[in-house]
């Protein structure tokens, strides 16, 4: 790849952002910066940034901006020869305003999906809390109920992922995230996708990336769609 490619991709809990995360970096070879797994492997290395993150998520509380930038922007230094594919961050307008002082985006992805669909997803969602696995009781059960598929560990749902929790997390993602999005669309890079399913959107994204990089997507790509 001649040019490095820089992207993120946007959407709120349950919206498929991880599934769609890993498929682009699968087909088109970059590299997939997640900042939760970021967040938990930074607590688990007790690393300066690690025991500040701790502080917050202990509490339940939102780890705060100069935090995430000081835990994301030396790894995306670290992979300055490489293409990448930022996913969780920036999740604010003052993380993108830092992001942008050191790299120009290509391309933001935003993923708009209907709050019933993301109701059913999420109730049906079970995590395991060391590695961040995701488990949907409906399309990607875990082996052994209950257990992670790799430890055997048991899984636990969220309390926030719960209906009575969800309409507020929306509410406070949208508040968060809409100056965000006016920033890449003014800047010309945000492209959005609605539905209610992650294969019928992913067709036109893998579309738009094959276009976007002026390559071919791999085999596995194509192979898909719905």
């Amino acid at each position: 790849m001649a040019k490095l490619f820089r992207a993120a991709i946007m959407g709120p809990p349950g919206s498929g952002k991880g599934t769609i995360s890993k498929r682009i970096a699968q087909s088109f070879g970059l590299q997939y910066l997640s900042s939760g797994h970021y967040l938990r492997e930074s607590i688990a290395a007790n690393t300066d940034a690690g025991v500040l993150v701790r502080t917050y998520v202990e509490r339940s509380m939102l780890v705060p901006d100069h935090v995430m930038t000081r835990l994301m922007l030396p790894r995306l230094e670290q992979l300055s020869n490489h293409s990448w594919l930022l996913d969780g961050f920036p999740r604010t307008l003052a993380q993108a305003q830092a992001l942008n002082s050191l790299y120009q985006l290509d391309l933001v992805i935003s993923l708009n999906i209907p709050y019933e669909t993301l109701r059913e997803r999420l109730s049906d969602r079970w995590i395991h809390p060391a590695s961040g696995r995701v488990y949907n009781m409906g399309f990607n059960p875990p082996r052994v109920q209950g257990k992670d598929d790799i430890t055997g560990e048991p899984l636990i749902q969220h309390d926030d992922d719960k209906p009575e929790a969800l309409m507020a997390r929306l509410r406070h993602y949208k508040d968060v995230a809409k100056p965000v999005i006016d920033l890449y669309k003014s800047q010309g890079v945000l492209h959005s996708f609605s539905g209610t399913e992650t294969d019928r959107i992913w067709p036109y994204i893998n579309s738009l990336l094959s276009t976007k990089m002026h390559t071919q997507p791999s085999d596995a790509c194509q192979t898909q769609t719905p």
